[in-house]
């Protein structure tokens, strides 16, 4: 007898191999803002604290070094707004996709259990629930499962992937209540968070769900995740981390003991340096900042309105159609965009133009983008 692994969809990405080839017989090349990859180079300190750790003969721990967890810390207090992570309250992850994929299931959760995630979302929230037979649930407002006891996981992803929404401190806490009236764990996604591109994110930063002003000062129950792909072009290092409630952290901690999740070494100690260094951040963030100012005023003028997109690295825009047509009259133009039905049915009529292009491929999307009927 086979093997019989769950049912998961397919993989999404895949169906539109046939219009990025469109896309690539443009006679100036492709332009693809599909994959919100980054391409810039990662900065000089952080490879140059991964060369310096090069020689790690040892097994790392799986709860990372107690100098990066000090630096996750620290990093939250100066950054986020959040106080007192201590060292008990951090643990790397190897990218943050693993840690949402897998979540549910070092949770323990499974079948009779719930997993709510937005219902414009990353489907990996609802991979990782179908994983372990949990029930993949998409709702934006907590009334929907205000009285569920099944929902035993909530996870939360501001500046949203793909709308670039963000939630206020008031939206974020009332989410948190709600979780725990009910005994749910909160993850939030987070990774987005240092591109906040409209006010008042850009002057009081991007509330996070450790916020003393969300959580009534305890994380208990609830995890923030966090990488380091976006903001320091590390998405080849995977690394990440997620951050919170220590008891939550340690369970976490134990199965991955026996599952062998770590994050190399050199991986820690590169991220330990990355955290303390806000400058290439910075850097970083007005680099993306001159492309998105390029980028939007000619997806307005090809005739598309775009919501939300007040953070983080996408335009998410509709021309009013179904997504495949538009996908499909970029690939004319030789632009590969995201379908927003790849984020769930409430993205049908949208496309995620992501703002990951070198300077000069953004500079052909905008002279393409105004060519666009």
């Amino acid at each position: 007898m086979g093997l019989q692994p769950r049912a998961l969809p397919d993989f999404p990405w895949d169906s539109l191999v046939p219009f990025r080839e469109r896309a690539q017989e443009h006679p100036d090349g492709v332009v693809d803002l599909s994959v919100g990859t980054p391409v810039d180079a990662t900065p000089e300190l952080i490879q140059d604290a991964l060369r310096a750790a090069a020689d790690a003969p040892g097994y790392p721990t799986t709860l990372g070094t107690a100098d990066l967890r000090a630096a996750v810390g620290e990093w939250y207090a100066r950054t986020r707004g959040v106080p007192g992570v201590g060292l008990d309250g951090v643990l790397p992850t190897v990218g943050s996709k693993e840690l949402v994929a897998w979540l549910p299931a070092l949770l323990g959760l499974g079948a009779g259990d719930a997993v709510v995630f937005p219902a414009s979302a990353y489907p990996t929230y609802a991979v990782g629930a179908t994983l372990t037979g949990a029930t993949p649930v998409a709702a934006d407002d907590p009334d929907a499962w205000a009285d569920r006891t099944d929902v035993k996981l909530v996870w939360i992803n501001s500046p949203s992937n793909p709308t670039g929404e963000v939630l206020s401190k008031e939206q974020l806490r009332r989410i948190v209540r709600q979780a725990r009236a009910v005994g749910a764990v909160v993850a939030s996604d987070e990774c987005y968070a240092a591109l906040p591109w409209s006010e008042p994110w850009v002057t009081d930063g991007i509330p996070s769900v450790l916020d003393p002003e969300v959580c009534d000062g305890s994380h208990e129950g609830l995890l923030s995740v966090y990488s380091l792909s976006k903001q320091s072009n590390l998405a080849g290092y995977r690394a990440a981390f997620v951050a919170g409630d220590p008891a939550l952290i340690k369970a976490l901690v134990e199965v991955r003991k026996h599952a062998g999740m770590i994050v190399p070494a050199p991986v820690q100690a590169a991220m330990t340096v990355a955290l303390r260094d806000d400058a290439h951040v910075a850097a970083q963030r007005e680099i993306y900042r001159a492309r998105r100012e390029a980028l939007l005023p000619a997806v307005q003028g090809a005739g598309f309105q775009v919501s939300g997109s007040e953070a983080g690295l996408y335009l998410w825009a509709t021309r009013g159609e179904d997504c495949w047509d538009t996908i499909a009259a970029l690939a004319d133009q030789g632009i590969v965009a995201a379908p927003g039905v790849f984020y769930g049915e409430a993205g049908a009529q949208h496309v995620r133009i992501a703002l990951t292009a070198s300077d000069e491929r953004i500079a052909q999307a905008v002279n393409r983008l105004y060519k666009l009927k």
